[in-house]
């Protein structure tokens, strides 16, 4: 009861123009207010401009509040809002930024002249696929497995030299293949 009582004297005083009470108000809600904010937007950037506009706005209609039953949902609802005025405008900077981006990209950049992936790799694939068994084993192993030559070597029971050689003769069939 003491916190509601103390907040209808605050919101009093404010009402009567007391920067004071404003003051009050600031350094109670200040802290709560961050914390809502931070875990709204995951980011510090820019909560101190929004929240600064918080308190504009309770001192611009100091008049209208009154009723301390609300008021912090009043104080919270702000904040929601301009959070999610700051989001959007976010996204809209993002969004921006992206169409310029692409915009500014010569259209014999982009990939609508270049092979689709899928097809990329199925061709690899299919190369892959057409090498020696020996040579395919060591090549997947190396590549898609990621296995060392030791690695490759000791599970192969061959020396690491010929691990390279086949490696070596892999790339080479692919890109002869590939161009």
């Amino acid at each position: 009861m003491n916190e509601r009582f103390k907040l209808e004297k605050v919101l009093k005083e404010l009402s009567e123009e007391q920067e004071s009470s404003l003051e009050e108000l600031f350094n109670y809600y200040y802290p709560r207010l961050y914390d809502f904010s931070k875990s709204f937007l995951k980011l510090e950037q820019g909560i101190d401009d929004i929240l600064q506009e918080v308190f504009i706005r309770i001192w611009h209609n100091r008049k209208n509040i009154s009723d301390p039953g609300t008021f912090n949902s009043y104080v919270f609802t702000i904040t929601r809002n301009l959070l999610l005025n700051e989001l959007r405008s976010r996204l809209n900077q993002n969004n921006l930024k992206e169409e310029i981006r692409r915009l500014s990209i010569a259209q014999e950049y982009t990939n609508s002249g270049e092979p689709d992936y899928n097809d990329f790799k199925n061709r690899i694939d299919q190369i892959i696929s057409e090498l020696p068994e020996r040579q395919k084993e060591v090549f997947i192993l190396s590549r898609t497995e990621g296995l060392s030559h030791k690695e490759i070597a000791r599970k192969l029971e061959i020396t690491t030299k010929t691990v390279e050689y086949h490696i070596s003769l892999a790339i080479k069939s692919l890109k002869v293949k590939l161009s």
